[in-house]
């Protein structure tokens, strides 16, 4: 696995299911998880945990980010606002492994309604397990921020 030594995770109400699980699965690994919530199953607003996440993405002060919600768009669009997030919409271990390598992406969105927990986990996996080719595709994302 790539050097990967922390990671910001946050998720609404809809994503809340699987979060625990994921975050016992990244403790395993020797991950550190800085957790932004949500605290529950209770409805609230995604863009309240995927800024925070995003920021910590932003900021440095994690490796990498994960973000769930139920379509995995919302979350993945609020962490797309901040200037140096690359979050990428996974809903294959290859398309993660794929926003990993092509895209430099620093931010995984789960569809927790659209992908099984184990799927979710085979997810997460794929997207540490694999790092940014560089080459051709460095001067792509170089074009991505405005």
């Amino acid at each position: 696995m790539p050097n990967v030594n922390n990671i910001a995770i946050g998720c609404d109400h809809a994503g809340f299911p699987y979060k625990a699980a994921i975050i016992a699965h990244l403790e395993q690994k020797g991950i550190s998880v800085q957790d932004f919530g949500a605290p529950s199953a209770d409805s609230v607003d995604y863009p309240d945990f995927a800024h925070p996440v995003a920021k910590a993405v932003e900021t440095e002060q994690v490796d990498l980010g994960i973000l769930l919600c139920g379509s995995g768009n919302g979350v993945a669009i609020t962490a797309n606002k901040h200037q140096s997030v690359r979050a990428a919409l996974c809903w294959l271990p290859e398309i993660a492994a794929l926003a990993r390598q092509h895209n430099n992406a620093n931010a995984l969105a789960l569809p927790v309604r659209f992908v099984s927990e184990e799927t979710a986990l085979q997810i997460v996996d794929a997207f540490l397990d694999s790092t940014f080719e560089g080459g051709r595709h460095a001067r792509r994302v170089g074009k991505i921020s405005c």
